[in-house]
Protein backbone atom coordinates (compact mmCIF):
# COMPACT_ATOMS: atom_id res chain seq x y z
CA UNK A 1 0.00 0.00 0.00
CA UNK A 2 1.23 3.49 -0.89
CA UNK A 3 0.69 6.19 1.74
CA UNK A 4 1.33 9.91 1.32
CA UNK A 5 2.00 11.96 4.45
CA UNK A 6 1.06 15.59 3.87
CA UNK A 7 3.16 17.49 6.38
CA UNK A 8 4.91 14.31 7.44
CA UNK A 9 8.26 15.71 8.62
CA UNK A 10 7.02 17.29 11.84
CA UNK A 11 6.71 16.07 15.41
CA UNK A 12 4.21 13.29 14.66
CA UNK A 13 5.29 12.43 11.13
CA UNK A 14 8.89 11.90 12.20
CA UNK A 15 7.72 8.97 14.32
CA UNK A 16 4.80 7.83 12.17
CA UNK A 17 6.62 7.60 8.82
CA UNK A 18 9.33 5.16 10.01
CA UNK A 19 6.64 3.09 11.78
CA UNK A 20 4.76 2.74 8.51
CA UNK A 21 7.91 1.77 6.62
CA UNK A 22 8.70 -0.88 9.25
CA UNK A 23 5.30 -2.43 8.52
CA UNK A 24 5.90 -2.62 4.80
CA UNK A 25 4.05 0.49 3.62
CA UNK A 26 5.41 2.53 0.71
CA UNK A 27 5.65 6.04 2.18
CA UNK A 28 6.29 9.48 0.70
CA UNK A 29 6.30 12.84 2.50
CA UNK A 30 5.44 16.29 1.20
CA UNK A 31 6.44 19.02 3.65
CA UNK A 32 7.78 22.58 3.74
CA UNK A 33 10.36 21.38 6.31
CA UNK A 34 9.82 24.32 8.64
CA UNK A 35 11.22 22.16 11.42
CA UNK A 36 13.95 20.39 9.48
CA UNK A 37 14.07 16.78 8.34
CA UNK A 38 14.53 14.05 10.95
CA UNK A 39 13.24 11.23 8.75
CA UNK A 40 15.33 8.21 7.76
CA UNK A 41 17.10 8.88 4.44
CA UNK A 42 15.22 6.10 2.64
CA UNK A 43 11.90 7.96 3.00
CA UNK A 44 11.45 10.31 0.00
CA UNK A 45 10.61 13.90 0.92
CA UNK A 46 9.26 16.48 -1.52
CA UNK A 47 9.90 19.95 -0.08
CA UNK A 48 7.15 22.33 -1.15
CA UNK A 49 3.93 24.04 -0.18
CA UNK A 50 1.00 21.63 -0.20
CA UNK A 51 -1.20 24.29 -1.82
CA UNK A 52 0.96 23.77 -4.92
CA UNK A 53 -0.01 20.09 -5.19
CA UNK A 54 -2.28 18.84 -7.97
CA UNK A 55 -3.95 15.55 -8.93
CA UNK A 56 -0.77 14.15 -10.46
CA UNK A 57 0.97 14.34 -7.08
CA UNK A 58 -1.61 11.98 -5.55
CA UNK A 59 -1.98 9.47 -8.35
CA UNK A 60 -1.01 5.95 -7.39
CA UNK A 61 -1.45 6.51 -3.63
CA UNK A 62 -3.99 4.44 -1.74
CA UNK A 63 -4.26 6.70 1.29
CA UNK A 64 -3.33 10.24 2.32
CA UNK A 65 -2.74 11.35 5.91
CA UNK A 66 -2.98 15.08 6.52
CA UNK A 67 -0.58 16.09 9.32
CA UNK A 68 0.17 19.60 8.07
CA UNK A 69 -1.03 22.98 9.24
CA UNK A 70 -0.48 25.09 12.34
CA UNK A 71 -0.20 22.84 15.36
CA UNK A 72 -1.24 24.84 18.42
CA UNK A 73 -3.01 27.88 19.82
CA UNK A 74 0.04 30.20 19.97
CA UNK A 75 0.72 29.72 16.25
CA UNK A 76 -2.95 30.15 15.36
CA UNK A 77 -3.30 33.32 17.41
CA UNK A 78 -0.05 34.77 16.06
CA UNK A 79 -1.28 34.47 12.46
CA UNK A 80 -5.03 33.80 12.26
CA UNK A 81 -4.99 34.20 8.48
CA UNK A 82 -2.42 31.45 7.96
CA UNK A 83 -4.15 29.35 10.61
CA UNK A 84 -7.43 29.34 8.69
CA UNK A 85 -5.64 28.84 5.37
CA UNK A 86 -3.55 25.85 6.46
CA UNK A 87 -5.92 24.23 8.99
CA UNK A 88 -9.25 24.77 7.26
CA UNK A 89 -8.82 25.43 3.53
CA UNK A 90 -5.75 23.27 2.86
CA UNK A 91 -7.09 19.93 4.18
CA UNK A 92 -10.34 20.40 2.28
CA UNK A 93 -8.47 21.24 -0.93
CA UNK A 94 -6.16 18.23 -0.61
CA UNK A 95 -9.11 15.92 0.06
CA UNK A 96 -10.72 17.20 -3.12
CA UNK A 97 -7.54 16.64 -5.14
CA UNK A 98 -6.93 13.22 -3.57
CA UNK A 99 -10.44 12.01 -4.40
CA UNK A 100 -10.09 13.13 -8.02
CA UNK A 101 -6.76 11.29 -8.20
CA UNK A 102 -8.34 8.00 -7.10
CA UNK A 103 -7.12 7.88 -3.49
CA UNK A 104 -9.27 5.48 -1.43
CA UNK A 105 -8.96 7.05 2.02
CA UNK A 106 -8.13 10.46 3.47
CA UNK A 107 -7.19 10.73 7.16
CA UNK A 108 -7.33 14.17 8.76
CA UNK A 109 -5.42 15.08 11.93
CA UNK A 110 -8.03 17.01 13.86
CA UNK A 111 -7.99 17.97 17.54
CA UNK A 112 -10.05 17.64 20.71
CA UNK A 113 -9.63 21.41 20.89
CA UNK A 114 -12.84 21.63 18.86
CA UNK A 115 -14.78 20.96 22.09
CA UNK A 116 -13.68 24.24 23.66
CA UNK A 117 -15.00 24.46 27.21
CA UNK A 118 -17.01 21.32 27.92
CA UNK A 119 -19.32 20.56 30.81
CA UNK A 120 -18.23 18.09 33.47
CA UNK A 121 -18.79 14.90 31.47
CA UNK A 122 -17.06 12.76 28.91
CA UNK A 123 -17.64 14.12 25.43
CA UNK A 124 -18.20 11.68 22.61
CA UNK A 125 -18.17 12.55 18.93
CA UNK A 126 -21.84 13.57 18.98
CA UNK A 127 -21.29 16.17 21.71
CA UNK A 128 -21.53 19.87 20.82
CA UNK A 129 -18.40 21.59 19.57
CA UNK A 130 -18.00 25.23 20.54
CA UNK A 131 -14.41 26.38 20.51
CA UNK A 132 -14.03 30.17 20.39
CA UNK A 133 -10.29 30.09 19.63
CA UNK A 134 -8.82 30.27 16.10
CA UNK A 135 -7.07 26.90 16.38
CA UNK A 136 -10.14 24.93 17.48
CA UNK A 137 -12.40 26.72 15.00
CA UNK A 138 -10.05 26.04 12.09
CA UNK A 139 -9.70 22.36 12.99
CA UNK A 140 -13.47 21.98 12.98
CA UNK A 141 -13.67 23.70 9.61
CA UNK A 142 -10.98 21.36 8.28
CA UNK A 143 -13.02 18.40 9.51
CA UNK A 144 -16.18 19.61 7.84
CA UNK A 145 -14.44 20.38 4.57
CA UNK A 146 -12.94 16.90 4.36
CA UNK A 147 -15.87 14.86 5.71
CA UNK A 148 -18.28 16.51 3.28
CA UNK A 149 -16.38 14.82 0.45
CA UNK A 150 -16.81 11.28 1.79
CA UNK A 151 -18.69 9.00 -0.59
CA UNK A 152 -18.64 5.42 -1.85
CA UNK A 153 -15.06 4.67 -2.84
CA UNK A 154 -13.61 7.57 -0.83
CA UNK A 155 -13.38 7.03 2.92
CA UNK A 156 -12.67 10.04 5.16
CA UNK A 157 -11.56 9.59 8.76
CA UNK A 158 -11.00 12.50 11.13
CA UNK A 159 -9.01 11.74 14.27
CA UNK A 160 -9.68 14.24 17.03
CA UNK A 161 -6.37 13.88 18.82
CA UNK A 162 -5.79 14.77 22.45
CA UNK A 163 -2.79 16.81 23.58
CA UNK A 164 0.07 14.76 22.20
CA UNK A 165 3.27 14.39 24.25
CA UNK A 166 6.37 12.22 24.45
CA UNK A 167 9.60 11.75 22.57
CA UNK A 168 9.93 12.17 18.82
CA UNK A 169 12.99 12.47 16.55
CA UNK A 170 11.72 16.02 15.90
CA UNK A 171 11.40 16.88 19.57
CA UNK A 172 9.17 19.57 21.08
CA UNK A 173 9.16 21.10 24.55
CA UNK A 174 6.01 23.22 24.08
CA UNK A 175 3.60 20.40 24.99
CA UNK A 176 2.20 20.00 28.50
CA UNK A 177 4.08 16.91 29.74
CA UNK A 178 7.24 17.67 27.75
CA UNK A 179 7.20 21.24 29.09
CA UNK A 180 6.86 20.04 32.68
CA UNK A 181 9.81 17.70 32.24
CA UNK A 182 11.87 20.53 30.72
CA UNK A 183 11.20 22.99 33.56
CA UNK A 184 11.79 20.27 36.13
CA UNK A 185 15.20 19.55 34.63
CA UNK A 186 16.25 23.15 34.05
CA UNK A 187 14.61 25.00 36.97
CA UNK A 188 13.80 22.26 39.46
CA UNK A 189 10.10 23.08 39.35
CA UNK A 190 6.83 22.29 37.60
CA UNK A 191 4.32 25.09 37.04
CA UNK A 192 0.62 24.19 37.01
CA UNK A 193 -1.36 27.17 35.76
CA UNK A 194 -4.78 25.74 36.57
CA UNK A 195 -4.93 22.37 38.38
CA UNK A 196 -8.67 21.79 37.89
CA UNK A 197 -9.03 21.88 34.10
CA UNK A 198 -9.21 18.62 32.15
CA UNK A 199 -7.16 17.54 29.16
CA UNK A 200 -7.18 14.33 27.09
CA UNK A 201 -3.48 13.45 26.99
CA UNK A 202 -2.10 11.38 24.11
CA UNK A 203 1.21 9.56 24.12
CA UNK A 204 2.68 10.03 20.64
CA UNK A 205 3.15 6.25 20.37
CA UNK A 206 -0.59 5.79 20.92
CA UNK A 207 -1.18 8.44 18.28
CA UNK A 208 0.93 6.47 15.81
CA UNK A 209 -1.12 3.39 16.71
CA UNK A 210 -4.33 5.32 16.00
CA UNK A 211 -3.13 6.21 12.50
CA UNK A 212 -2.23 2.58 11.89
CA UNK A 213 -5.70 1.47 12.97
CA UNK A 214 -7.27 4.10 10.70
CA UNK A 215 -5.16 3.01 7.71
CA UNK A 216 -6.06 -0.63 8.27
CA UNK A 217 -9.79 -0.10 8.91
CA UNK A 218 -12.35 -1.39 6.45
CA UNK A 219 -12.88 1.11 3.65
CA UNK A 220 -16.58 1.25 4.54
CA UNK A 221 -15.63 3.10 7.74
CA UNK A 222 -15.62 6.89 7.77
CA UNK A 223 -16.30 9.56 10.35
CA UNK A 224 -14.93 11.30 13.44
CA UNK A 225 -13.03 9.52 16.21
CA UNK A 226 -11.71 10.84 19.53
CA UNK A 227 -8.17 9.64 20.25
CA UNK A 228 -6.51 9.85 23.68
CA UNK A 229 -4.40 7.81 26.06
CA UNK A 230 -6.47 9.08 29.01
CA UNK A 231 -8.16 12.08 30.60
CA UNK A 232 -6.35 13.96 33.36
CA UNK A 233 -6.62 17.23 35.24
CA UNK A 234 -3.57 19.42 34.80
CA UNK A 235 -3.01 19.05 38.53
CA UNK A 236 -2.86 15.27 38.13
CA UNK A 237 -0.37 15.62 35.29
CA UNK A 238 1.89 17.81 37.43
CA UNK A 239 1.80 15.35 40.34
CA UNK A 240 2.61 12.38 38.09
CA UNK A 241 5.46 14.13 36.28
CA UNK A 242 6.94 15.20 39.62
CA UNK A 243 6.68 11.66 41.02
CA UNK A 244 8.38 9.97 38.08
CA UNK A 245 11.28 12.44 37.93
CA UNK A 246 11.90 12.39 41.67
CA UNK A 247 11.85 8.60 41.79
CA UNK A 248 14.00 8.06 38.71
CA UNK A 249 16.56 10.83 39.15
CA UNK A 250 16.48 11.31 42.94
CA UNK A 251 15.97 15.00 42.18
CA UNK A 252 13.71 17.15 44.33
CA UNK A 253 11.12 18.95 42.20
CA UNK A 254 8.81 21.68 43.52
CA UNK A 255 5.24 22.21 42.31
CA UNK A 256 4.06 25.77 41.69
CA UNK A 257 0.25 25.89 41.64
CA UNK A 258 -1.44 28.94 40.11
CA UNK A 259 -5.02 29.93 39.34
CA UNK A 260 -4.81 31.13 35.75
CA UNK A 261 -8.20 31.16 34.03
CA UNK A 262 -8.40 28.85 31.03
CA UNK A 263 -11.49 28.55 28.87
CA UNK A 264 -10.31 25.28 27.35
CA UNK A 265 -11.51 22.34 29.40
CA UNK A 266 -12.60 18.96 28.04
CA UNK A 267 -12.38 15.20 28.55
CA UNK A 268 -13.39 12.72 25.88
CA UNK A 269 -14.64 9.20 25.33
CA UNK A 270 -12.65 7.01 22.93
CA UNK A 271 -15.19 4.17 22.78
CA UNK A 272 -16.04 4.75 19.12
CA UNK A 273 -12.36 4.38 18.17
CA UNK A 274 -12.11 1.24 20.30
CA UNK A 275 -15.20 -0.29 18.71
CA UNK A 276 -14.80 0.66 15.05
CA UNK A 277 -11.03 1.09 14.62
CA UNK A 278 -9.72 -1.31 17.23
CA UNK A 279 -7.75 1.50 18.86
CA UNK A 280 -6.47 0.59 22.31
CA UNK A 281 -4.05 2.99 24.03
CA UNK A 282 -1.15 1.39 25.87
CA UNK A 283 0.60 4.33 27.54
CA UNK A 284 0.02 6.67 30.47
CA UNK A 285 1.59 9.86 31.86
CA UNK A 286 4.40 7.92 33.51
CA UNK A 287 5.29 6.31 30.18
CA UNK A 288 5.38 9.71 28.48
CA UNK A 289 7.75 11.09 31.12
CA UNK A 290 10.01 8.06 30.86
CA UNK A 291 10.19 8.37 27.06
CA UNK A 292 11.37 11.99 27.40
CA UNK A 293 13.84 11.20 30.18
CA UNK A 294 15.33 8.31 28.20
CA UNK A 295 16.77 10.84 25.70
CA UNK A 296 18.05 13.51 28.08
CA UNK A 297 21.60 13.35 26.72
CA UNK A 298 20.37 14.19 23.21
CA UNK A 299 18.64 17.51 23.91
CA UNK A 300 21.50 19.82 24.83
CA UNK A 301 20.14 23.32 25.41
CA UNK A 302 16.42 22.97 26.19
CA UNK A 303 15.90 26.57 25.07
CA UNK A 304 16.85 26.03 21.42
CA UNK A 305 14.32 27.60 19.10
CA UNK A 306 13.68 24.41 17.13
CA UNK A 307 12.06 22.80 20.19
CA UNK A 308 9.25 25.39 20.11
CA UNK A 309 6.84 25.60 17.19
CA UNK A 310 5.87 29.22 17.70
CA UNK A 311 9.51 30.36 17.52
CA UNK A 312 10.14 28.42 14.32
CA UNK A 313 6.90 29.72 12.87
CA UNK A 314 7.81 33.34 13.56
CA UNK A 315 11.18 32.82 11.87
CA UNK A 316 9.48 31.26 8.84
CA UNK A 317 7.45 34.44 8.51
CA UNK A 318 10.56 36.57 8.80
CA UNK A 319 9.64 37.92 12.25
Amino acid sequence: MKVLLAGGAGYVGSLLAPSLVERGYDVKVIDLLWFGNFLPPEIPVDRRDLFDCAEADFEGFDQVIFLAGLSNDPMAEYSPSKNFSYNAALPAYLAYVAKRAGVKRYIFASSCSVYGYASDRLYDEEAPVKSSYPYGISKLQGEQGTLNQQEAGFSVISLRNGTVCGWSPRMRFDLIVNTMVKTAMTEGKIVVNNPSIWRPILDIRDQVSAYLRAIQADYQISGVFNIASGNFTVGQVGDLVQSVIEERLSKRISLIIKDVKDFRNYKVSIERARTLLGFSPRHDIEDIVESVLDRLEEYGNFDKDHYYNIRVFKKSLGN
